[in-house]
């Protein structure tokens, strides 16, 4: 089982103890490391001797480094790049536009960043055993951007061909709508965009860390999993702002100030997403366990404690 892996496996089976590495983890300083100190890290991690920064390792390997392949991940989808670059995207994607086309750009960027950032932290154990992506994957990614983006934009495209002008028609379509749609289509981009790991199958570990077997049980498992701790992400970072917002506008401060209600938005809009990405991240474990009875026959006999583990992705 990979170094990273066993780390989970030790400290992560609580979700305080989660929210806790991941707060050390979303550090965005650890972008700074370059990939030739990531790869050194990585080397000691993986060595019998041990470092006298072995607590810097650890974190640098945990942030940076894929747990199924080993490589280093791409620099905009580590995880503590998340915050800094899908902050600026969600707060111009959450806001009203006259017309379609800035919200249309606007989404796009987002739902390519999240099918990106998704893909990048999947489990790619079955790839390592040969099993290689197909141009039909791709075009499924492509096909998802493509679909999470026009419905993004459905509250502005019904407020333009509608000609709405009722203020609380348009604000149901503004503050209202995109809290569950926002979190649908969270949920959407990586049930789709991981759907190889229910259809190939992901690898399980008994609980000496050994690879028994890949599993579709334990993929489906995984990826329901993450799919709805993004939906929790993002449908929060769409509820709470606007619930804040509206609670602003029944103050007398506001009602005779309404231009500082943009400024107010745009930073609840941001601090929610940032505190909800170590929440989110900690839902599940990110070693996963799946029980004997819902695994394949063929592998129930390997859980000798009654369950397999799994590595969920992110």
């Amino acid at each position: 089982m990979d170094p990273n892996l066993l780390y989970w496996k030790s400290e992560g089976q609580s979700f305080l103890s989660r929210m806790r590495i991941w707060l050390d983890l979303l550090d965005p300083t650890l972008l700074f490391a370059s990939d030739a100190e990531i790869q050194k890290a990585r080397t000691l991690l993986t060595s019998a001797e041990k470092s006298e920064k072995d607590a810097s390792v650890l974190t640098l390997s945990l942030s940076s480094v894929h747990a199924d392949s080993g490589a280093v991940l791409p620099l905009v989808f580590r995880p503590p790049a998340l915050l800094t670059i899908s902050a600026p995207l969600a707060v111009a994607s959450f806001l009203p536009y006259n017309t379609i086309k800035p919200a249309l750009f606007w989404q796009l960027l987002l739902q390519s960043y999240n099918a990106g950032f998704n893909y990048a932290n999947r489990n790619s154990s079955s790839e390592q055993q040969g099993k290689q992506q197909s141009l039909n994957r791709l075009l499924l990614i492509g096909g998802t951007i493509s679909y999470a983006t026009c419905a993004g934009v459905l509250p502005q495209i019904s407020i333009n061909f509608l000609h709405l002008k009722s203020a609380p028609v348009l604000t149901f379509f503004r503050s209202i709508v995109p809290i569950p749609l926002s979190a649908a289509l969270a949920y959407f981009s990586v049930l789709t965009v991981r759907s190889e790991e229910w259809e190939a199958g992901i690898q399980v570990f008994d609980s000496n860390g050994n690879p028994v077997g890949i599993s579709k049980a334990a993929g489906e498992k995984a990826v329901r999993e993450t799919a709805l701790s993004r939906a929790a992400l993002f449908g929060a970072t769409a509820a709470v702002p606007n619930l804040f917002v509206f609670l602003l506008h029944r103050t007398r401060l506001f009602q005779r100030n309404s231009l500082l209600v943009a400024p107010l938005r745009h930073i609840s809009i941001a601090l929610v997403l940032g505190l909800m990405i170590p929440v989110s991240f900690s839902l599940f474990p990110q070693l996963g366990t799946i029980k004997k009875e819902k695994l394949e026959e063929e592998l129930q006999a390997a859980a000798d404690n009654g369950h397999l583990f799994y590595h969920r992705g992110l």
